[in-house]
């Protein structure tokens, strides 16, 4: 069994819960994914599996990667990853199908790995949030980083000193989520809170690491019921 399965982020909308508790969600399209390569410890060093994420329209591949679909028998992808086998599983062929179902259910915790959207090249006060200098008439200093070193001693700048650069475009690992809601039909995956990236991006879902224990609701506890003596 794997741990995790490719997916596109859809958008974020909201979850209206019985009691009328609305929880912020974002919706997945997770899979279906097909095993383009199961890589072993024999052959490859280490354990793997390769999973690519079917989508409506067919994608192309050049001659040598549409030989590495054809001896997995499936259609080309135009994303591929590899992800981990769960520990003790069955050793998972070329051409296995995988499915959001089959991986998650309601409740369970999850990690979204995914690319943040790219701002271009920012300054210091949108990159790295610098207050600035005044605002008031006269003041020649506003959005400038100023001073990044001494000149005496060290003379130089400091490695890993905060300054103006390409902001965005990173990839980001967003913990614990939890699973708010399956669609095995659909092939949707509605997880609580935000994920990086815009909509039509793509992520990888996988079961958390460390996931966190959920704690039990008040109104999950069982109550006590009161009987009033009269």
């Amino acid at each position: 069994m794997l741990n995790g399965i490719l997916g596109k982020k859809i958008g974020m909308t909201q979850v209206f819960a019985p009691d009328g508790t609305v929880t912020p969600a974002t919706v997945i399209k997770a899979g279906p994914c097909v095993v383009v390569q199961a890589k072993t410890a024999g052959a490859d060093g280490y354990e793997a599996v390769q999973i690519g994420l079917v989508e409506e329209t067919p994608a192309r591949a050049r001659k040598p990667l549409a030989g590495h679909y054809k001896k997995a028998g499936v259609p080309p992808t135009r994303v591929r990853r590899e992800v981990k086998l769960a520990a003790g599983a069955e050793p998972v062929q070329a051409g296995t199908q995988v499915l959001v179902d089959g991986l998650f259910a309601d409740g369970d915790r999850v990690d979204v790995i995914g690319v943040t959207r790219g701002k271009g090249f920012q300054g210091v006060v949108r990159r790295h949030h610098f207050r600035g200098g005044a605002a008031s008439h006269g003041s020649m200093f506003h959005r400038a980083p100023g001073s990044i070193g001494a000149s005496s001693f060290p003379s130089r700048v400091v490695k890993g000193m905060r300054a103006a650069g390409r902001m965005g475009g990173d990839r980001v690992t967003i913990r614990n989520l939890k699973v708010v809601r399956v669609d095995a039909e659909n092939n949707l995956l509605v997880v609580c809170g935000a994920i990086p990236g815009a909509p039509g991006g793509y992520v990888l879902i996988r079961k958390a690491i460390a996931a966190k224990r959920v704690a039990v609701a008040q109104a999950e506890k069982p109550q006590k019921v009161q009987v009033k003596k009269r």
